[in-house]
């Protein structure tokens, strides 16, 4: 079995106060990053949005340089860039430069977005968003490898464009393609990505990354293979009773829990989520999307189906672990990337919960990892 690493998904501040200026919330997540890698984190993501009222991070290149600058082993990335809303040169160009602030530190997380109003609001084409997406993301990797970069496409044209700097990752940085559905695995495993996924159960998870391995094994590619990257809500305590006496507040929470889909500040305005009520537009009925909109929505009334069906970890760092640790052996993942940030769980909680992770959680697989080598 391979070794298992951690990486914090940050929301950065989604639930902050309205009133608390964003130079501050911004210089809290960036000490954040600064503490998990003194604790062992392996990585640290955050996710870009836009037109939403917690897409604190609309510009994740910016951010993640100020975090390059105050870190210097902890590999950093956003889970993902959304490549629809991209000139493919420029992306090509910011992350090649944040990968040299980082000294080759950076994850390049891709995707092409979920939500229908943020495609409105820019004018962009929602149903055309795959289609534009590959085209961004294979000029992003010309841009990598080439000195210049002539293409003509459906969407973009470029005639002997002259990209630089070139990362300083060789060839490039790690390509990472977040994906929900079926395609998406096969897309993923036959262009050697690692895969990255959240908000699926347990048991559709493992079926997608069985898919995944499948694909890629058919593509015969020469290996080693890509990385399997999982995404799910974590609450650590000193106890089990402690830790789901806190949880349960925030998590399936009317009052305390995420502004659901198709709730919230955006749905008060004049386009609100868009066509349907999911925000996914006619794709909200696609058998994949309606399978995840019904887990989604079945996470969002009971505690209990959070923690039977694996979209949240929750408990003491010894029941942690044994979560974990089955959930490697079901699942195959070997990037395990926890969201402590619940909701509008109290600030004391959710770094308790960090800081009882990184101290008692990540030292238990070291120790396990350090075991298997001496066997070997």
């Amino acid at each position: 079995m391979t070794a298992l690493d951690f990486a914090l998904w940050d929301g950065v501040g989604g639930y902050a106060g309205g009133d608390t200026p964003m130079a501050d919330v911004y210089d809290d997540h960036i000490r954040l990053a600064e503490e998990i890698e003194r604790l062992g984190w392996h990585s640290y993501f955050c996710i870009e949005h836009q037109n939403s009222p917690v897409g604190r991070i609309t510009s994740p290149t910016v951010f993640l340089t100020a975090v390059a600058r105050a870190t210097s082993r902890l590999r950093i990335g956003a889970m993902m860039w959304q490549l629809p809303f991209y000139h493919p040169i420029r992306l090509a160009q910011d992350v090649a430069m944040l990968d040299h602030l980082s000294r080759g530190r950076v994850e390049f997380g891709t995707g092409i977005g979920v939500h229908e109003h943020e495609f409105i609001r820019w004018g962009v084409d929602y149903y055309k968003r795959a289609e534009i997406a590959g085209e961004v993301l294979k000029i992003v990797q010309m841009a990598w490898t080439q000195n210049e970069v002539t293409f003509k496409g459906k969407y973009f044209n470029f005639d002997e464009a002259l990209p630089q700097p070139q990362p300083f990752q060789k060839p490039m940085p790690p390509i990472w393609a977040a994906g929900h559905s079926d395609a998406s695995m096969e897309f993923a495993a036959k262009n050697n990505f690692h895969l990255a996924k959240n908000l699926d159960s347990d048991e559709i998870c493992a079926r997608k990354f069985d898919l995944y391995r499948k694909h890629w094994y058919e593509a015969k590619h020469p290996g080693p293979m890509p990385r399997i990257f999982l995404m799910r809500q974590v609450h650590v305590a000193e106890t089990d009773e402690k830790a789901h006496e806190q949880a349960r507040k925030f998590i399936a929470s009317r009052e305390g829990g995420a502004v659901p889909v198709g709730g919230g500040e955006i749905a008060k305005t004049r386009i609100g989520w868009g066509s349907h009520a999911r925000g996914m537009g006619s794709d909200s009925e696609r058998a994949n999307d309606k399978t995840r909109g019904e887990t989604i929505a079945k996470a969002a009334q009971s505690y209990e189906y959070n923690i039977e069906n694996g979209l949240a970890l929750v408990g003491s760092p010894e029941t942690i672990i044994k979560q974990l640790q089955a959930g490697k052996a079901r699942m195959g993942y070997d990037l395990f990337c926890g969201n402590h940030e619940i909701g509008k769980m109290p600030h004391d909680q959710v770094m308790n919960s960090i800081r009882l992770f990184g101290k008692e959680v990540i030292p238990a697989f070291e120790r396990s990892d350090a075991k298997k080598a001496a066997a070997e």
